[in-house]
């Protein structure tokens, strides 16, 4: 962030997105002839043969004329996909969200300038809330330098997302507000929502015109933890966002019948900044292990976290998160913080155990571990010529087939952001390049020799397929799209999407192994798996080091993250001693 402030330029953060590039619709023959070879590992040779039998009708039937339907779409819209992604992906999703859908890690930091200390809760918190506000103010003046790869912009939407946005739940679909606007587009909401112990506070982050300083926050702060810590707690009303859509849906609504003054509350929260999150908990971590902060913060006090928040910044009790700055310590007369003080009864009160009771029946299911890897990393990798982010997927896909005796159908994120409010593409890991080489790691007759010239087929399959993905070039979301066209034609579900080698290769949201590069700073985090019987394993990557964080269900036996994780770092001392021997 420190970063950002010193490249603020003349350049505006928004200014190139009208002229980014509509997102294409792929063509219809290359992405049924990518889809089969992604289904390969997972099918014999009888499975393949009636697959592609049915690829083959579906290409010469109704998937032609799907595709026409979809590229008479895009042709009205610029981005095809982006509402269809956001319905299927988020909004029309009745899982509880907090746990199945967020993404939660701890800030960075902890390593050199804030370690763990007791009594550091608020002082730590007003500094590193005054950091974000300051990024908060960058947005608004559109002075955050624009992303590009090269001298090619990229799509910088998302960050309209960050700040005072918040999703609302509906009975079958939730909805998204978003209330941030720039400096031109007009008024923005400048308030905080603070969570302590069941209540909840807000107040307005500027006076006079000028943003608070760190001490002024920390005023602020130490005035909503007193009242806190010497009063009852509240009811948690929050609890009620880890809750499954629906039900969440029927308590807020009844919440707003009780009394108008709560739908006023409720979008005092849901237009504010951010909530800032006063965590009672004292988590243990260091820059080796980081399990116990990530799991504190994933599956934490639902009192204190308003799930549906676009942003959650969590404050523990011993300071663990946050950046670090200098400011004056002189504090203007400024209003004091207001409690929204919600009226509920006993109906409430029962919906907020109950949602506390599945949210903490989830949690403790919920095995999570983040560990770093110390012997070597990015600057190693490339130094050899091999991309660092393949490495850690070549790793992966070598592990799970050590622990698991087969291949794993793998989902990692590529970012679509060249194309206009482009998001992500699936990249399928799973190759029969990598599994070739798998098999090849597991076989005592194979060289080692042959082992090298295997994984590094491997990686320029892998390589390539991130390059079509980043441009344009995939297939899951071009599946996803004709499907969906299906649908709104109401026409039967095509068999290509009924076939179960759809599913066992990871379609339909079926990866047993969910992956993310997270980048290459100190940001970090992790998501619960895709399935019961997967994996969520998100990791980034830094110079001497990888930083890993895997998730696995405790009720599934099969699954085991602290194995995956420990088999993980072994092939990445496998891979690096193949890359020691003789030159090919």
């Amino acid at each position: 962030m420190e970063n950002q402030l010193a490249k603020s330029s003349e350049e505006r953060t928004f200014q190139y997105q009208d002229s980014l590039p509509s997102l294409p619709v792929p063509s219809l023959e290359e992405s049924l002839k990518k889809y089969l070879e992604s289904v390969k590992p997972f099918a014999n040779e009888e499975e393949y043969k009636k697959t592609e039998a049915i690829v083959q009708k579906f290409q010469n039937g109704i998937g032609e004329k799907l595709q026409q339907k979809l590229l008479e779409r895009a042709k009205e819209k610029r981005n095809w996909l982006e509402d269809w992604w956001l319905n299927v992906a988020y909004l029309d999703v009745r899982i509880p969200s907090q746990l199945h859908v967020n993404f939660g890690g701890p800030a960075s930091h902890i390593e050199h300038y804030w370690p763990p200390k007791e009594g550091t809760q608020l002082e730590r918190g007003s500094i590193s809330l005054w950091h974000i506000l300051n990024y908060w103010q960058l947005l608004r003046k559109e002075k955050l330098p624009v992303h590009k790869v090269g001298n090619t912009p990229l799509d910088m939407n998302q960050f309209r997302m960050l700040f005072s946005t918040c999703k609302v739940p509906g009975m079958t679909r939730d909805s998204v507000i978003n209330y941030f606007r720039t400096e031109s587009e007009g008024h923005c909401p400048s308030h905080i929502a603070v969570m302590c112990r069941g209540r909840v506070f807000v107040f307005d982050v500027m006076h006079e015109g000028c943003l608070m300083t760190p001490p002024e926050i920390l005023r602020q702060l130490t005035y909503i933890q007193k009242k806190c810590h010497s009063e009852p707690d509240g009811p948690g009303v929050a609890a009620l966002t880890s809750e499954e859509r629906t039900r969440w849906a029927k308590a807020r609504e009844y919440l707003i019948s009780l009394n108008p003054e709560n739908l006023t509350m409720l979008e005092k929260i849901q237009s504010s900044l951010l909530v800032f999150c006063l965590d009672d908990g004292s988590p243990h971590v260091t820059p080796e292990d980081y399990s116990q902060v990530a799991t504190k913060v994933l599956t934490g006090d639902p009192t204190v976290r308003w799930g549906d928040k676009s942003y959650n910044l969590i404050s523990f009790s011993n300071g663990v998160f946050g950046c670090n700055c200098d400011g004056s310590d002189k504090v203007r007369d400024i209003p004091l913080p207001e409690e929204l003080v919600f009226t509920v009864d006993e109906k409430v009160l029962n919906d907020i155990n109950q949602a506390k009771a599945q949210y903490f029946k989830q949690a403790s299911d919920l095995q999570l571990l983040v560990y770093a890897f110390t012997s070597f990393g990015k600057k190693l990798t490339k130094k050899k010529k091999l991309h660092p982010d393949t490495f850690v997927q070549l790793a992966l896909q070598l592990a799970y087939y050590r622990l698991h005796g087969r291949p794993g159908c793998c989902y990692e994120t590529a970012m679509t952001r060249y194309f206009y409010h482009g998001r992500t593409e699936t990249v399928r890991s799973c190759t029969v390049e990598a599994v070739r080489w798998c098999q090849s790691m597991q076989d005592p007759s194979t060289s080692l020799f042959e082992q090298q010239h295997k994984m590094l087929e491997a990686f320029a399959k892998h390589n390539k397929m991130m390059k079509d993905c980043s441009t344009g070039k995939g297939f899951d979301r071009h599946l996803l799209g004709l499907s969906l066209i299906a649908k709104e034609e109401c026409l039967p579900v095509p068999e290509l999407f009924t076939d179960p080698l759809f599913s066992r290769s990871g379609g339909g949201g079926n990866f047993v192994l969910s992956t993310s590069l997270i980048g290459y700073l100190r940001v970090q985090g992790v998501v619960v798996p895709m399935v019961h019987n997967g994996y969520g394993f998100f990791y980034h990557i830094r110079d001497d080091r990888f930083i890993v964080a895997c998730t696995a269900w405790k009720s599934c036996p099969e699954t085991d993250a602290e194995k995956l994780v420990q088999q993980t770092f072994r092939a990445f001392s496998d891979m690096m001693q193949l890359m020691d021997i003789a030159h090919l």
